[in-house]
């Protein structure tokens, strides 16, 4: 969401804002990400305490659904490498499997550690709408479905930034960017970084 603001700011605000470093970010949401955002929010939305958004009202939290919407969330920051190297296959605090739900490997470990650990600090609502609001953004929709409008006429100096294991956002998103920056005679500078850490 972060990129998405500084694209946003960078074409609506272009006399204020002198410089801009979008980093793992895209235009828009692809398809992919969104349906990665709606399994999220049906998981908030599924858990009994949601209450349907009213949960403070009833002293609750739906603390379980916004784990697994975590937990899902966190993996596409990730890459297959990234998972691979960190944890491979090891089992968690057992010599072997116990063919049962309990976290046998220590990425399911981790990934309810995340879920919880966020849960803490992150209210379920926001998480709705947030997700929401950056499915919704669309910078090309916004200038006659042109990207390159969206920073026509643009002082800003554009640095854009992506991960070579990135498939949350590939570098081809912020390539389409940097192209519409070009074509609109922008200042612009790209850099793909290469590491295998996802973003």
């Amino acid at each position: 969401m972060g990129g998405m603001q500084v694209l946003d700011w960078a074409s609506t605000y272009k006399d204020r804002v002198f410089s801009a470093v979008p980093i793992a970010c895209a235009a828009r949401h692809s398809s992919q990400n969104i349906a990665f955002h709606e399994v999220g929010r049906q998981a908030v939305m599924a858990d009994l305490d949601w209450c349907q958004g009213c949960y403070l009202d009833q002293g609750t939290s739906p603390r379980k659904g916004h784990a697994v919407a975590r937990m899902a969330a966190h993996i596409t920051y990730l890459s297959d490498d990234a998972l691979h190297t960190k944890f491979g296959r090891n089992l968690q605090d057992r010599d072997k499997i116990t063919f049962g739900f309990d976290a046998d490997f220590q990425v399911e470990s981790y990934l309810r550690h995340q879920g919880l650990s966020f849960v803490d600090r992150f209210d379920a609502n926001s998480y709705l709408y947030i997700t929401r609001a950056m499915d919704y953004f669309d910078l090309a929709g916004a200038h006659g479905g042109v990207l390159a409008n969206a920073f026509r006429g643009s002082p800003t100096r554009f640095c854009l930034m992506s991960f070579t294991s990135d498939w949350l956002f590939p570098t081809r998103e912020s390539r389409e960017i940097v192209h519409a920056l070009n074509a609109a005679a922008a200042n612009v500078s790209f850099v793909e970084v290469a590491s295998d850490k996802g973003h």
